[in-house]
């Protein structure tokens, strides 16, 4: 068989996303472009490499011991790619990064634009999503996630500052229910409560004096995003329990109140983090040597 290294980069692309249409995203074509691609080298290979239907993608076994097979050679092929950057002054080429909803918007969209300044020969492409990815398999170079829920088979690097929670309300709903002297009276307010990805409702965590705790707080809402939490509680929906830099502003403006502040813990912050196993790409490598330069500016 004549050797096409581009219908294999397209299986590739099939593969790894197990979808036709995040495929064609990734290659810049249309999915039934995509779709057409994969049946000619079928047809050549004479065996079926994916079971498709109308809702799903999944390899066959013969796809999969192919993917198994070549995808090491086309990570070396990348990695040689890649290579090239040490003869360039600036680095060239594309880093994908995935990364919570909170993280986009609180550290790593003014990294990108100060980043990108520096280096415009680079693209920079960030996919928000709270749900914990599989980073090698979706084709992701790192993500930025909380250091407690990183891994630890990865590498992490502090991005941005660290952080601390707030407990927030407008003057009105305090005004209305009355201003909590303890974590514990949080159960008798109507708060906003954070379902995560997993399903799970979040219990809000406390600190004072060395001794930690969680609350399970109640409320008639239940939102999944803490920029629909923050939205809700400037409506009066309820109590939100936040980051301080979310509210901070909206503090100082009196829109909304703050309590419970010395009983509020800090934590780590958030972290870029990508897989040890693999040779850096120089163009993460040129990320985190901007990041780590940007924390050292006191």
């Amino acid at each position: 068989m004549k050797n096409d290294t581009g219908s294999l980069s397209l299986f590739m692309a099939v593969a790894r996303h197990r979808s036709l249409r995040r495929a064609a995203d990734e290659l810049g074509c249309t999915p039934s472009a995509v779709s057409h691609g994969l049946k000619v080298l079928e047809e050549r290979l004479r065996v079926r490499l994916v079971n498709r239907t109308t809702r799903s993608v999944a390899l066959t076994e013969a796809g999969a011991r192919l993917y198994g097979r070549i995808e090491p050679a086309f990570r070396d092929i990348a990695d040689a790619l890649d290579d090239l950057n040490t003869y360039r002054d600036e680095p060239i080429g594309h880093l994908r990064l995935n990364a919570a909803h909170l993280a986009t918007q609180m550290v790593l969209l003014p990294y990108a634009t100060r980043f990108l300044e520096l280096h415009p020969a680079m693209t920079l492409e960030i996919v928000a999503d709270n749900a914990l990815v599989d980073m090698v398999s979706e084709g992701f170079d790192a993500g930025i996630r909380f250091g407690e829920t990183v891994a630890q088979d990865m590498i992490a690097v502090p991005i941005g500052p660290r952080q601390r929670s707030a407990v927030v309300a407008t003057p009105d709903l305090f005004a209305r229910h009355g201003l909590p002297s303890s974590p514990e009276d949080l159960r008798d307010l109507p708060c906003l409560q954070l379902r995560f990805t997993s399903g799970r409702l979040y219990d809000w965590e406390f600190e004072r004096g060395g001794i930690a705790f969680n609350v399970s707080v109640q409320g008639p809402l239940v939102l999944s995003d803490q920029g629909h939490i923050l939205q809700a509680a400037l409506e009066g929906a309820g109590v939100a329990y936040l980051f301080e830099i979310q509210v901070e502003r909206l503090v100082a403006e009196g829109r909304l109140i703050r309590v419970l502040e010395d009983w509020c813990p800090h934590y780590p912050g958030f972290h870029l983090y990508y897989p040890s196993r693999r040779q850096m790409p120089s163009t993460l490598r040129a990320f985190i040597d901007f990041v780590r330069g940007e924390r050292a500016v006191p």
